[in-house]
């Protein structure tokens, strides 16, 4: 093997100590000169193994309270001379200096710190100062040192180095504990930067661990990777693994049905609702949700806010899915899902999500808030003469929060809680208008008393004229434009209702 370097003497310090047991024994038994301090080196003392406390090394003791502990020339003169240099090699015999051929450290846990919701003082006392100048000291020196940058890398030191290999690194173990080093110093400083950043627009950074490599992107000769926990996301149950087409739809269909309270069933397709409704029983809200458009149902990512019981699933197990999202499922439920051996079953967690969102554009990167507003009943403003029945106003909530969910320019049709088609991405709104009109009667819809959601205002009176003439009795739409009367006056005269919100939810 290339480059092989024994291991003579280790400097450890460490936060969490979980899992370090065996690698001290391992390190005592092939003899490895232990350097360590504050409670690391109790904690190997507790293990009953010789542990050379580093104060004896630099004639300092640890001060201001632990802040200053191994920050010296003497520790890490042997973390960063250069084995093959001859005139370090003379310093370090100069100065006492031994070599340090190992580093050990675990951060102190700066954001767990931050989101336990400790007072300022406490998060600032967890900056690592000293274990992050190691980190980068043996990384910068990985041609002669091993960094072991965190407690996850523990087994691999302890397995690959220590027993396999019999205390011995390879130039190749080296390197790729470096790569790792740097991603946990770089992670660490991002997390730093945007505490004391806040709000501030200073500079885009943001670090997320776990690389999983999806199948592909979003076509086959696309590479697709996704960085992130989704086990702090999901419990997955059954199926294939998700593909870069899944998680777009999984997101979108987490994001719209955390808009509802009530029972309610949805199915997306591409991102929007192709199925929606909120009934008393979950049956009933399947079955109405696949109503309002059985065919693009096919293939498609199924997501409910209550628990999935067994008529339900019996009723879902009559169509092909990709996914169900559920917050939990009857035993009796999950066990007829889990008869399909790719269907990916995912029961949900109370995560809290980001309320930014970001992608590339351009040379650079665009950033926004989340759209996290959803009217309620006392943000909306009626401007018709008529007002909307109980009923209608009822739906005209339910359509405006749907709306918000789907790809603009769009419009949305419902009726008794339940979607009964959607013009979706349109380049004209009375394009989606009419798409949504000829969906809707294309499954049988009677659009008579059904209600009209318009994510954009109109500009034109066009759309609620063919709204009307279709059967909608009642309007939901942002308002805003300067011809605004027009539309009014439209209504005004075929006895329709409209309601105007203030806020636009244009969706990109």
């Amino acid at each position: 093997m290339s480059g092989l370097k024994k291991i003579k003497n280790a400097l450890i310090s460490v936060y969490y100590k979980d899992n370090l047991e065996p690698v001290i024994h391992q390190l005592n038994a092939i003899g490895v000169k232990i350097y360590s301090t504050g409670g690391t080196q109790e904690f190997i003392e507790s293990l009953g193994v010789s542990v050379t406390p580093v104060e004896s090394l630099t004639s300092y003791p640890s001060i201001l309270g632990g802040r200053v502990k191994t920050v010296h020339p003497k520790i890490f003169g042997g973390i960063l001379s250069r084995r093959e240099l001859q005139s370090d090699i003379d310093q370090l015999e100069e100065y006492e200096i031994p070599e340090i051929d190992l580093v050990i450290v675990d951060l102190y846990p700066f954001e767990e710190t931050v989101a336990s919701g400790a007072a300022e003082q406490a998060i600032i006392e967890k900056i690592d100062i000293g274990g992050i100048s190691l980190i980068r000291a043996a990384a910068k020196n990985f041609k002669d040192v091993i960094i072991v940058p965190s407690k996850n890398e523990y087994t691999f030191l302890h397995d690959t180095i220590l027993v396999a290999q019999k205390g011995e690194s390879t130039l190749a173990d080296r390197k790729q504990l470096a790569g790792k080093a740097f991603n946990v110093s770089s992670h660490y400083d991002t997390a730093i930067f945007n505490y004391f950043n806040g709000d501030d627009v200073v500079a885009f950074k943001q670090s997320v661990q776990n690389a999983n490599v999806l199948r592909y992107g979003e076509n086959p000769h696309q590479k697709g990777v996704f960085y992130g926990n989704l086990d702090e996301m999901f419990t997955k149950w059954n199926g294939k693994e998700l593909s870069y087409n899944n998680l777009l739809d999984v997101d979108a269909a987490v994001n719209l049905i955390a808009e509802f309270a009530d029972t309610t069933f949805a199915i997306l397709k591409h991102n929007n609702a192709c199925g929606l409704a909120s009934r008393e029983k979950l049956v009933d809200a399947y079955k109405d949700a696949l109503a309002g458009d059985p065919t693009s149902a096919f293939g498609g990512v199924l997501i409910t806010n209550k628990e999935i019981d067994l008529a339900t699933a019996e009723e879902m197990h009559k169509l092909f899915f990709e996914v169900i999202i559920a917050p939990s499922y009857d035993v009796k439920a999950i066990e007829l899902l889990k008869t399909k051996p790719n269907r990916i079953i995912l029961q949900q967690k109370n995560v809290k999500l980001s309320s930014k969102s970001f992608r590339t554009l351009l040379n650079g990167v665009i950033e926004q808030d989340k759209d996290l507003k959803t009217e309620k009943i006392e943000d909306m403003q009626t401007v018709t003469q008529k007002s909307p029945t109980k009923d209608e106003l009822r739906d005209l909530v339910f359509a405006n929060k749907l709306v918000k969910h789907t790809k603009s320019n769009t419009i949305v049709l419902a009726k008794n809680n339940q979607l009964l088609a959607s013009g979706v991405g349109q380049t004209s709104r009375v394009d989606a208008l009419k798409q949504a009109i000829i969906k809707a009667e294309s499954f049988g819809f009677d659009l008579k008393g059904a209600v009209m959601a318009s994510d954009a205002f109109f500009p034109f009176p066009d759309c609620v004229e063919i709204a009307h003439k279709a059967g909608i009795t009642a309007v939901i739409q942002p308002g805003g434009s300067i011809k605004d009367k027009d539309s009014i006056a439209y209504c005004d005269a075929n006895g329709v209702s409209m309601i105007m919100t203030g806020t636009r939810h244009f969706k990109h």
